[in-house]
């Protein structure tokens, strides 16, 4: 079997053989991230800043700590959401955030916002020579089909990926070797609201059901909550440990899926060393496109769709803000919007948003009258929202009917307000 072309194999990378002014320079988020590529492209910007001048950087979710916002002498940074390493930027003013669904992203970074240079980490190539996505597909592929140069890490410690192999028709001009820790995403320790918000959560997801969720502690516990059920199916961005845990434990079997049955379907793994482990070689996990994962067709297949995903704030009529809090931007429309609609639209499907009733110990209620922040998903698409208090059922409501439900589940501090607001609809 032929190997993907690569016209440089070295131990290091000399990024002015590269770089051209005005470049954008993408590389993989999470736990994809090249680590010793990024690592030298800061390291070397001294260098290539003095012939070539700025860049442009697509950071999305980078957690390695590598990039600061005194790195902006040099970088212009792009991407579609404030996470990560990019919080403490966008805080300093220097973020350029596109507000673009998550299904969205490849369109982007291959048109209005083409990536020049792609940095990838691929893992170690099998016994046929060929190397694998190693944890992430996603947004990756397309913007690398599309760049001026693409360059590859080979990191030994990242794992082997079945479903995901490097395309042969993908040309590959600059690799380099590297063997160390895969940046890892820990969740947060789950506390007690987030316990009872799942318990509420997990009663809303039928046996069969395909679930779709993000990271952080809530959804932690949701995957904890979840471990009783029957025949779940994954359809999800990312493949978190807690929902590695319930394929281990045989909660998830994707029996009952509309399209790939028997595979967990996702974007990208973002978690610890023990699901990369997990995922090594593991062919009942399928890393696919964001063409996929988030594409209108391949959800429009899915069955008992069940989107999980959570919030900043909501409003009494169902609106969400999923981007601003406080008025700097911290969040992302991601692929909320894409999973809702498709759960919506899907038959026995369910959309859940899931967040605390208050913040700052019931000071501040996270159900409002009126949003602080843009709205990240519309009203029309918002089905049940679930709060540590109970669930409100959207769908089929009237404003001022749906006004009441949503203050039944806030904070006790904040109902008679929020009751009072409802009236004025």
């Amino acid at each position: 079997m032929p190997v993907t072309e690569v016209s440089h194999l070295e131990q290091r990378i000399s990024y002015a053989d590269w770089l051209q002014a005005d470049d954008l320079v993408l590389f993989g988020q999470g736990s994809s991230e090249p680590v010793g590529l990024v690592r030298e492209l800061v390291n070397q910007a001294d260098d290539w800043h003095e012939r070539i001048g700025r860049l442009g950087l697509f950071m999305a979710g980078s957690y390695s700590g590598l990039l600061r916002p005194e790195h902006g002498k040099w970088f212009d940074f792009h991407s579609y959401g404030a996470f990560g390493d990019a919080t403490a930027i966008s805080r300093a003013g220097l973020l350029n955030v596109h507000p673009v669904t998550y299904s969205q992203l490849p369109a982007l970074l291959t048109k209005k916002l083409k990536a020049d240079v792609v940095l990838l980490q691929l893992s170690p190539p099998d016994a046929r020579n060929r190397y694998s996505l190693g944890v992430a597909n996603d947004y990756q592929l397309a913007a690398a089909r599309e760049a001026r140069v693409v360059i590859a890490e080979i990191n030994q410690q990242a794992p082997y990926s079945p479903s995901a192999l490097l395309p042969l028709d993908l040309r590959i001009d600059h690799m380099v070797w590297a063997d160390e820790p895969l940046v890892e995403i820990p969740s947060s320790s789950v506390d007690e609201v987030s316990v009872r918000i799942a318990s509420h959560v997990a009663q809303l997801i039928p046996d069969g059901g395909t679930i779709q969720m993000g990271m952080g502690s809530l959804m932690t516990a949701i995957c904890d909550a979840l471990s009783g059920h029957k025949d779940l199916g994954i359809h999800s961005g990312i493949l978190n440990d807690g929902m590695a845990e319930l394929i281990r434990r045989g909660v998830v079997t994707n029996a009952r899926k509309g399209t790939h049955v028997g595979r967990s379907v996702v974007g990208s793994l973002l978690g610890t060393r023990r699901l990369f482990e997990f995922a090594d070689n593991n062919r009942d996990i399928c890393l696919v496109e964001t063409s996929v994962t988030h594409g209108r067709d391949w959800l429009s297949r899915q069955t008992r769709l069940c989107a999980i995903n959570s919030a900043i704030e909501i409003d009494l009529t169902g609106q969400v803000n999923a981007e601003v809090a406080n008025g700097r931007y911290v969040g992302a429309i991601g692929g909320q919007p894409d999973f809702i609609r498709a759960a919506g639209e899907c038959d026995d499907g369910v959309s859940i948003i899931a967040l605390p009733s208050s913040a700052a110990g019931g000071r501040f209620s996270r159900i409002v009258d009126r949003l602080n922040g843009p709205v990240t998903t519309p009203r029309c698409d918002v089905d049940c929202v679930v709060t540590e208090w109970g669930v409100a059922r959207l769908r089929g409501l009237a404003l001022r009917q749906r006004a009441v439900a949503m203050a039944g589940i806030a904070h006790p501090k904040h109902r008679d307000s929020l009751l009072a607001a409802a009236t004025r609809l």
